[in-house]
């Protein structure tokens, strides 16, 4: 389960993505072995993010 300050940041990058960037969003999961929220975005897939479970975006 993602952490509170993971779903918070994942709900402000997933605004940005979508209504101000215009970018498709096409995986959001969390690396069992780091426990970072990852994101794969962008049209051409060219976006990749990832959220600690501090909340902070790598």
């Amino acid at each position: 389960m993602p952490t509170n300050q993971q779903l918070r940041s994942l709900y402000i990058i997933s605004y940005q993505l979508t209504y101000v960037m215009l970018q498709l969003i096409h995986l959001i999961c969390i690396d069992e072995r780091t426990k970072n929220l990852y994101i794969l975005a962008g049209y051409n897939e060219e976006i990749e993010l990832e959220i600690t479970p501090n909340g902070e975006v790598i």
